[in-house]
């Protein structure tokens, strides 16, 4: 069963994360320069939220297309899922889809190790149906002669 430790690994580990008290431009501008659709929003080293372009886009839309100053602490959702390293991916699927996340922080314990989006899980898992069926068929091309099946 492919775990998330292993999704992360492809991925790589580079994370961007803001502070609750910056403000809701700040975030946009590191979201657009680094070109990600998530923050994760980390308060004295503990996971305070998470802020994606879902909640900055309902906030200009309330805010006549103004960031203004607005801190993230004021739009982020403050209680996003998360899931650890050994979670499988048809657990982390199940989450996303009941919680309409589209990034999950991956967190060890207190200590976050990355964000898993919803594409991150369609690349992972389409890369490990191609393995499958790669071993699958080298399996049938050398299915032992001899065998019940043949008879």
């Amino acid at each position: 069963m492919l775990k998330i430790s292993e999704v992360l690994r492809v991925k790589g580990n580079t994370l961007y994360t803001a502070t609750p008290d910056q403000t809701v431009a700040q975030a946009i501008e590191t979201m657009s320069v680094h070109d990600i659709g998530s923050l994760v929003i980390m308060d004295q080293g503990q996971l305070a939220g998470m802020l994606t372009f879902r909640e900055i886009i309902r906030h200009l839309s309330d805010n006549n297309n103004q960031a203004g100053n607005t801190t993230i602490r004021k739009i982020m959702d403050d209680a996003p899922v998360s899931v650890s390293p050994n979670t499988n991916a048809n657990e982390v699927q199940r989450l996303m889809l009941e919680h309409h996340a589209r990034y999950v922080p991956v967190m060890d314990g207190p200590t976050l190790l990355g964000v898993i989006s919803f594409y991150d899980m369609a690349r992972a898992i389409l890369e490990a149906q191609k393995f499958e069926n790669t071993m699958l068929k080298a399996y049938i091309r050398d299915w032992p002669s001899g065998t019940p099946e043949e008879e």
